[in-house]
């Protein structure tokens, strides 16, 4: 059964199944665990924390600072979805990160373009792919093939994008539709996205909280707990809700949104060419540089780096400059887990998380 998370039902249908609080298990463990190759990432979640108040305090100021560029942004998908999508628009977020931008798209698409619009969100895991159950949900609902648009927040190393590219071919084959593939992000650090609003690595806020701004589920879980026909799981974090802030975050940049006027430019494709050669330059600069063998141990950008530090072991916290407002919430929380910060002014990103590798525990 779908269900709305702590959003508005109108806003967003999480195609997920809610499971009961799972058996955590803690960081540590959880990256022995993956390293290894006992058990999967998806597998397992480590306990979530409500957020510091001081930590809410940096959120506040990324909201003041970037939220209104994340709301042009949102604004500027938004319009280059309606251009490529005729009649209504079923946009499928991938949870959790896509989720919020999911959300204020919805809205623009019907309160600026008047389209109908309907928003689900998915799980998609690494080596695992995209539900196909939820998937097939969807196109069970009467929603045409050809009306639905992947989003999500932002593209790291590119992982995901090509992760639905190849699981929606699987996908197409075995259900006989052709479901397009690409993926409409904000800010392709990467160069994988069909479609982006920038290119650049500044700070979305909503990349710096975990449930509390993605209506309250966890990171989707794909263990023994999900049957053949099940969705991928999650849990939902009620007692959080006091500090939830995913409600109040889609209003303020809707708002925020409504009051801009849209250039409709999407990324160039030479700027889209230059991040995907400076994101393969810097990923094999970094595993000679710091002696890395797993490729999934490096994470660039802001948002990729700050999940490193909130759910994983980090072995090191690349900064290009300390003193942007940026990375504050980075160097707090470099300093509360005592994780190295070593500055190089010739970064191409913001911020790069490098994750310990087991064998160094």
């Amino acid at each position: 059964m779908s269900f709305a998370g702590s959003y508005l039902d109108s806003d967003v249908r999480f195609l997920l199944k809610r499971l009961p609080l799972a058996d955590f298990v803690e960081v540590l463990d959880k990256e022995a665990l993956i390293q290894s190759g006992r058990r999967h990432y998806s597998e397992m979640l480590s306990p979530e924390r409500a957020p510091s108040t001081r930590y809410l305090a940096l959120f506040d100021e990324a909201c003041r600072v970037n939220g209104e560029r994340m709301a042009r942004d949102c604004l500027r998908l938004a319009s280059l979805i309606v251009g490529r999508r005729s009649g209504p628009v079923t946009i499928v977020s991938l949870a959790r990160g896509g989720t919020p931008v999911g959300v204020v798209l919805k809205r623009l698409i019907e309160g600026r373009y008047m389209r109908a619009v309907t928003h689900y969100s998915v799980s998609i895991v690494r080596d695992r792919g995209i539900d196909a159950n939820a998937l097939r949900h969807i196109l069970t609902q009467g929603h045409a093939p050809e009306s639905i648009c992947f989003v999500d927040g932002w593209t790291g190393k590119g992982v995901i994008a090509r992760e639905l590219a190849s699981s929606i071919a699987s996908f197409n084959a075995d259900n006989g539709v052709a479901l397009d593939a690409g993926l409409y992000v904000l800010s392709d650090l990467a160069g994988a996205a069909a479609c982006a609003a920038s290119c650049e690595d500044y700070l979305i806020p909503s990349s710096i909280l975990n449930a509390t701004v993605s209506g309250l589920i966890s990171r989707s879980v794909l263990n023994e707990q999900i049957g053949p026909e099940d969705f991928h799981g999650c849990v939902l974090y009620d007692e959080f809700a006091r500090e939830d802030r995913s409600r109040a975050f889609v209003d303020t940049l809707e708002r925020l949104a409504l009051a801009q006027v849209d250039d409709g430019q999407p990324v160039d494709a030479a700027d889209t060419l230059a991040a995907a050669e400076r994101s393969r330059a810097y990923i094999d600069a970094a595993r000679k540089r710091y002696d890395i063998a797993d490729v999934n141990l490096v994470k660039p950008g802001i948002g990729e780096a700050t999940r490193v530090l909130l759910r994983r072991v980090p072995r090191m916290l690349l900064l290009r400059d300390p003193h942007n407002p940026a990375v504050a919430h980075l160097r707090l929380l470099a300093d509360e887990k005592e994780v190295p910060v070593e500055i190089d002014p010739a970064l191409p990103y913001q911020a790069v998380s490098l994750i310990r590798s087991a064998s160094d525990a």
